[in-house]
């Protein structure tokens, strides 16, 4: 099989799901530069794993070693991106500027600052490429 890894900061990092058979998994999010565009990789820890993510924090890099995991379910396709280790580097980085649901507060209490109505001019720079 082949050993998956990347690095970046992580960006979310979700509640642990416990399911009726016992089985848990904690999914996380890792945002990893790739030129203008970074991308955000959507990974999850399962079973004795998920205690890896409690000694982690929004912004803080890591390096991660994952397993992909295929599924079908009623004709349907699904890709899991199964975590094993979880390594931090050390290094924090600068708050995401994506605001959602789960994602760093300060940013997203600076966008509750911004007056009504206001919005961000349009810049070629900040378009998304689809």
């Amino acid at each position: 099989m082949i050993k998956y890894e990347l690095t970046g900061a992580i960006r979310i990092i979700h509640d642990t799901q416990t399911f009726a058979s016992g089985f848990s998994k904690r999914e996380f999010v890792v945002e990893v530069a790739d030129g203008k565009y970074p991308q955000m990789i959507k990974l999850e820890c399962v079973k004795d794993k998920v205690a890896e993510l409690d000694k982690l924090r929004v912004n803080d890099v890591v390096n991660v070693s994952f397993d992909i995991r295929g599924s079908e379910y009623k004709e349907r396709h699904y890709v899991n991106l199964v975590a094993w280790k979880i390594e931090a580097t050390g290094e924090t980085a600068e708050p995401s500027e994506a605001v959602g649901p789960g994602r760093d507060v300060s940013a997203a209490e600076a966008m509750k600052k911004q007056p009504a109505g206001t919005t961000k001019p349009d810049d070629d720079e900040d378009q998304i490429p689809f």
